[in-house]
């Protein structure tokens, strides 16, 4: 039954897909039948295999090391102030993000993080069949982050025709950041983070291919990768120390003003309905949720936490998933790779701005699709939870 449910819901993304389709005779559907294909064998790898365990055991490893290190600087700054043997969110998730960010400019400076974007880049145009700069948006959108990596593409951002436009804001919406898994990790189970991961790459092509198709010619398929201004080495640690300092900060002010919010609004509908606001929007998604693999009885809970996600950003949502212990393994698990991307309301405005302060024409140009982009990247969530559900029990 599980198998039939998964499969009728993979075609309700593709049908949902199509529906916003703005060139629907141009899509090629070979290599969509590629990338679905291997979007199975990867998850049925990572979570029913001997070597998909070890592969997710060793991610876990070196960030629970790399964790424990920042945890190092963490209490010699804010020592004391957390109660013994307590950690209190914004210490223990969130700073964390400031180490990491650190690990990452060094990787950038010392030019191992652009080798290995670039060729697994090229490896994903073979069978994407999109070009170069989109296979390699993509994954430096899950390595830099959803802002920064139109930084390293500035050279080409205005002379990008608006289907391109589309497919790299796509991507950047669909996935999220390194410097910040960490974080995730002390929430989900780290098998569940990382096949979001995966597959989040491959959804954001398949649904992109379906909802903006083109074609990328030999002329038109170059890549110039912006070269970072030379900075000596403690210059460029400096600014990546403040840049993760930065998210974690942004991040603390998300949580208490979408976190209050919330609470507010479920206290008012509350008190005139009788019903909290997010058991209503719970209503509304539970047959999505139920789509994705989730159980019927569970179906308005996981809808609830999927809202919450879109309406606020997605710690938002984790924490909420986090105090329903009474959820079985299956739904934790289908709800937790849904919530693992940056598919929200907040991220339209966060990422066009950051096209409109390189490209001011360009920005206005993504502002205007900022809700179709919304659209493709929910659906790449709800794609990826739903082949997930294929090999859980």
């Amino acid at each position: 039954m599980n198998y039939i449910i998964a499969i009728l819901g993979i075609l309700l993304v593709f049908a949902l897909a199509y529906l916003g389709s703005n060139n629907r005779k141009n899509i090629r559907y070979r290599p969509l039948f590629v990338m679905i294909v291997l979007q199975a064998i990867l998850a049925f790898l990572l979570l029913n295999t001997v070597v998909g365990t070890w592969i997710i055991g060793g991610f876990a490893a070196v960030f629970t090391h790399l964790l424990a290190y920042a945890g190092e600087g963490i209490s010699f700054v804010f020592g004391g102030i957390a109660n013994e043997g307590s950690s209190p969110f914004f210490l223990g998730v969130l700073m964390p993000i400031v180490f990491i960010s650190a690990l990452i400019g060094i990787l950038q400076y010392f030019k191992i993080l652009p080798f290995i974007i670039k060729y697994i880049g090229l490896v994903l145009s073979k069978v994407n069949g999109m070009g170069r700069l989109e296979s390699y948006n993509a994954v430096a959108s899950a390595i830099l982050g959803q802002s920064e990596v139109f930084i390293s593409v500035k050279k080409q951002i205005g002379a990008l025709p608006k289907n391109r436009l589309y497919t790299l804001c796509a991507s950047a919406m669909s996935t999220v950041s390194m410097s910040i898994v960490g974080a995730y990790m002390q929430m989900l189970k780290p098998e569940y983070v990382v096949t979001a991961l995966v597959l989040n790459l491959f959804g954001g092509f398949i649904i992109a291919s379906i909802i903006n198709p083109y074609v990328v010619t030999k002329e038109e398929d170059i890549l110039e990768v912006q070269e970072e201004e030379k900075q000596s080495f403690f210059e460029m640690l400096g600014e990546y120390i403040l840049d993760g300092f930065k998210v974690a900060i942004i991040v603390a002010a998300m949580l208490i003003g979408f976190v209050a919010l919330i609470g507010m609004i479920n206290g008012l509908f509350g008190l005139i309905f009788g019903i909290t606001f997010q058991q209503i929007l719970g209503y509304i998604f539970s047959p999505f949720a139920f789509m994705m693999g989730v159980p019927w009885s569970e179906a308005v809970t996981a809808g609830s936490i999927m809202a919450t996600k879109l309406v606020s950003n997605e710690f938002v949502a984790m924490l909420d998933l986090v105090k329903h212990t009474e959820l079985s393994s299956r739904t934790l698990g289908i709800v937790s790779v849904f919530l693992v991307s940056f598919a929200n309301f907040s991220s339209i405005g966060i990422i066009a701005g950051a096209v409109k302060g390189l490209h001011e024409k360009q920005g206005n140009v993504v502002a205007r699709f900022g809700l179709k982009l919304l659209y493709g990247a929910t659906l790449v969530s709800v794609l990826s939870a739903t082949i997930t559900g294929l090999f859980l029990k």
